[in-house]
């Protein structure tokens, strides 16, 4: 019988491997050319097996010049990013009732911390790519895109609760969902 530890199975000790507690490939530049010009390659436990029940992860961001890692939440982990290459604008907005933006540009080498399941972004203010590592305080820490998962649901949300809701004609919210 497997021992199932935050809902994953733990590996018989006999059959663990050195893979099982490495990665490779951080050191390469993401592809950036996408419509959010940024690429998020994660490293958590379904990359590392032997990072289950040790609550951490890890992944490195790379920013195309004005590009950014849009609106997100992690629902399971708070967030430390670290510049080390660029310019970035970082932010996350606190809760209801104030819904207060907290942001700052950093430098490199400089660390920001976004609360847990706080809504937060980046965007590279340089004029040059941009590189982030990011520790996060889960080893399946989730992440939720703000954008993708209010216009993109599969199936969608129907237009006139998201209409209501954002405060936009129902042709805007169909043709946002349409890009999604």
């Amino acid at each position: 019988m497997a021992v199932l530890v935050n809902g994953l199975a733990c590996k018989d000790p006999k059959s663990v491997q050195a893979s099982d507690f490495s990665f490779s490939g951080l050191h390469m530049l993401g592809n950036t050319s996408n419509a959010v010009g940024s690429r998020v390659p994660a490293v958590n436990v379904a990359q590392i097996p032997g990072l289950n029940t040790l609550g951490i992860s890890f992944a490195r961001i790379d920013y195309a010049p004005s590009g950014i890692n849009p609106p997100l939440t992690h629902p399971r982990a708070f967030e430390i990013l670290t510049v080390l290459e660029g310019s970035l604008e970082v932010g996350f907005v606190t809760s209801n009732p104030e819904n207060r933006l907290i942001a700052k540009v950093l430098q490199k080498g400089d660390v920001f911390v976004f609360p847990i399941n706080l809504v937060h972004f980046q965007r590279n203010v340089g004029t040059s790519n941009a590189v982030a590592l990011a520790a996060l305080g889960s080893q399946n820490p989730g992440v939720i895109t703000t954008a993708n998962a209010v216009f993109g649901s599969n199936p969608d949300i129907p237009s006139d609760i998201l209409a209501k809701a954002f405060q936009l004609h129902k042709n805007v919210v169909n043709s946002l969902q349409s890009k999604f």
